[in-house]
């Protein structure tokens, strides 16, 4: 028993590797905190700038020490095995890792509601996307090579690659050159609620961060409206919707 143990050598392979996985659970715990950390001493731009050196750096020190002791190989900073995989495989290991973020971020907020309530689990959830969003737009515009004033089509691009576009169906609705609508087609989340013969949650104040905040880290011109999200009424075809446009170039 883990309990009885004096050292981590005292340990039964069980126990050992529950230790293991707490022992990566505390790497991402401590990478966060020096994300935030930096964020709040020096400034969200000097944060992602740092990331940007540290990233590839920690993950290649990471794998390829890994690699040494369980034995795979590591190209171009990734684990061989993934690039051998097929197309169709890595892109269900896409979505299901989506879903695996989506029920975290579910778990979270559950957490807070059932010991402190909805209202303090919807101000933390808002928080949170007010600081994801920008930094998903960052991650995305990177991956990317989008520049730093991609524009509308830009911000269509980001869209397709984010998290939720691997889990929920999306589509875009143009008005002409400055201005598209995204939809929000099919929700998990809202689909999960209807099936259970719930109503919407009730997701417009993170909707609101949520988009307004990723769109203008993709680009800081382009505007956010809503046009509807619940509790607001909708059609049965969507569940939110977006009116972005290019502001005049200052």
């Amino acid at each position: 028993m883990a309990a009885d143990a004096k050292r981590v050598e005292d340990l039964e392979s069980a126990d050992l590797a529950r230790l293991l996985m707490d022992m990566l659970h505390r790497i991402v715990i401590h990478h966060g905190l020096w994300f935030a950390e930096v964020r709040h001493q020096m400034g969200a731009p000097k944060a992602l700038e740092t990331l940007d050196t540290v990233l590839p750096k920690s993950l290649g020190v990471q794998l390829n020490r890994l690699s040494r002791i369980l034995g795979f190989e590591v190209r171009d900073n990734l684990p061989a095995a993934w690039l051998d995989r097929s197309r169709e495989d890595l892109l269900a290991l896409m979505k299901a890792v989506a879903a695996n973020w989506l029920a975290n971020d579910g778990i979270w907020f559950q957490a807070v509601e059932f010991t402190e309530g909805m209202n303090d689990a919807k101000r933390c959830n808002d928080s949170c996307w007010a600081h994801f969003s920008p930094f998903e737009a960052w991650s995305i515009r990177n991956f990317l090579n989008l520049g730093t004033r991609p524009g509308l089509e830009g911000l269509k691009k980001a869209l397709n690659f984010r998290l939720y576009a691997r889990i929920n169906r999306q589509s875009f609705h143009d008005e002409g050159d400055d201005s598209f609508v995204f939809q929000m087609n099919a929700c998990r989340v809202q689909e999960a609620r209807k099936r259970k013969g719930l109503a919407d949650y009730p997701c417009q104040s993170a909707g609101t961060v949520e988009y307004t905040y990723f769109a203008r880290a993709i680009d800081e011109r382009i505007r956010t409206q809503r046009i509807a999200c619940p509790p607001d009424e909708h059609p049965p075809e969507w569940y939110c919707a977006w009116r972005f446009s290019l502001a005049a170039s200052s």
